[in-house]
């Protein structure tokens, strides 16, 4: 197998949980366009141990897509290895795809600078990645 695209691949998670953990400790920048709004208002403000956890998240799944193409010795057996990455590849699907309101490619409310970084960044990546996690785990070792 070639180690290119995993390699690629877990390399985008790393950097992605990087930016959550200067995220979590930059005050102030988890506001910026990185939750979905509604007339200027966050629908939400993350906590600082959520974007830790997600960064923590994103590092495990740079180690699955790491461990299903052997770049990484993780202990597990390659054929749940492989399904974890088609159910991760699935979440990302459905990431892009979004709850038809604020979030993914059919979202209602397209207002905020959130909808846009969506629109052209978030969703695309996730679909990107989906469709790359997806190539890993047919891959098979």
């Amino acid at each position: 197998m070639n180690d290119r695209l995993p390699l690629a691949v877990s390399s985008v998670f790393v950097a992605l949980a990087l930016w959550h953990f200067y995220m979590a400790a930059m005050p102030g920048s988890r506001q910026s366009g990185a939750v979905p709004s509604v007339d200027g208002k966050p629908l939400f403000v993350p906590s600082v141990m959520a974007t830790v956890a997600v960064g923590v998240v994103l590092l495990l799944c740079a180690a699955l897509v790491a461990g299903t193409a052997n770049l990484l010795s993780l202990g597990i057996p390659a054929f749940l290895l492989r399904w974890l990455c088609y159910a991760l590849a699935l979440g990302l699907f459905a990431r892009a795809v979004g709850e038809f309101k604020y979030l993914g490619f059919f979202k209602r409310v397209r207002s905020s600078k959130f909808a846009t970084m969506d629109t052209f960044v978030y969703s695309p990546l996730c679909l990107l990645l989906s469709v790359c996690v997806a190539v890993i785990a047919s891959w098979g070792h």
